[in-house]
């Protein structure tokens, strides 16, 4: 790896120049209204209590974009009272995995609500969501295109409600305290976690986004060398028709557009040779959050943490939750 984009004091400088749509808060309001309307009452059933000893866990399940059907993890600390709880999202490919993933939060006092991956959780940890009725037409392999020509039918905007469902969810949970919520993810999970920020302000204390993905689009796509925003780049090299119409609909999910409705308190974490997330894709959602802020620079982080940042991270919710 080698230090590829910005030098760190343009980073510091550097702000997306995509131009926001000029009805997106209209258009994310009538889609999380449409998925309220068609939601059903969440369901709960207990887990494994003889492996969790007194951490409760919970099978999930939830309505998330147009009423589907989306699992998660509800791990409760055992607790006198109601306790503070983290929305967790998941990273690209992977799904909720199984609780014994999730156990550091509960043993701080903060119950993890871990939402599932519509449509993926094959590839490093598993799943069990599909993406039901996923609109047509080509795509490359991966959800990075599925539906890309209308922003209405892609992927990531059924992705982004499901996140802002479960945080709806979670603030309602039985056992806990919906006024302490916060959200955290790493890649994938760090871009929901600021989408959920975004779409749910008034409910979202904390939030906390490891080297977050699905930022800055435009600059990503031609910037990135790997996958997943390849996926992309791929694609419009032989769908050249649709080029257009794809980069308008990116611009709907774009976090570093919608960072700009932040007000939880945030910690950002980013590594200056990670070629996935481009450093300047992060730099370029956190300089739109207009809340309390912080950010974590690592210089020769790639697309991981060092594992000192899970102390900064559990130092930073549990001061603030």
């Amino acid at each position: 790896m080698a230090w590829f984009d910005l030098p760190e004091d343009q980073l510091r400088a550097y702000r997306v120049n995509t131009p926001e749509p000029e009805e997106l808060d209209a258009w994310w309001t009538r889609h999380l209204d449409q998925a309220r309307q068609a939601a059903a009452p969440p369901t709960y059933s207990r887990y494994a209590a003889d492996a969790y000893g007194p951490v409760e866990v919970y099978d999930v399940e939830f309505s998330g974009a147009r009423g589907d059907r989306i699992r998660a993890w509800l791990l409760r600390p055992a607790a006198a009272g109601p306790v503070p709880v983290a929305v967790t999202f998941i990273g690209y490919g992977g799904g909720r995995g199984v609780p014994y993933e999730h156990l550091a939060l509960p043993a701080v006092g903060v119950a993890s609500f871990v939402m599932d991956t519509r449509g993926q959780g094959g590839n490093w940890t598993v799943g069990v969501t599909g993406d039901p009725g996923a609109g047509a037409g080509p795509e490359y392999p991966g959800v990075m295109t599925r539906g890309i020509t209308s922003p209405d039918t892609y992927y990531y905007t059924r992705l982004y409600v499901d996140a802002a469902r479960a945080v709806e969810v979670a603030a309602e949970l039985p056992g806990v305290d919906g006024r302490r919520l916060a959200v955290c993810g790493t890649s994938q999970g760090g871009g929901l976690a600021l989408a959920a920020a975004a779409l749910c302000p008034d409910r979202i204390r904390v939030c906390q986004a490891n080297v977050p993905f699905l930022c800055d689009f435009q600059r990503a796509v031609g910037l990135s060398p790997t996958y997943p925003y390849k996926e992309i780049a791929d694609f419009l090299a032989q769908q050249v028709d649709l080029a257009d119409a794809a980069l308008n609909t990116l611009r709907y999910v774009d976090c570093a557009l919608l960072a700009r409705r932040i007000t939880a308190d945030c910690l950002i974490s980013v590594g200056l040779m990670d070629e996935v997330c481009p450093p300047s894709t992060v730099f370029a959602a956190y300089h739109e959050i207009p809340g309390p802020k912080e950010i974590a620079v690592y210089p020769f982080g790639v697309h991981d943490l060092p594992r000192v940042h899970a102390e900064r991270q559990l130092r930073h919710l549990c001061g603030r939750l």
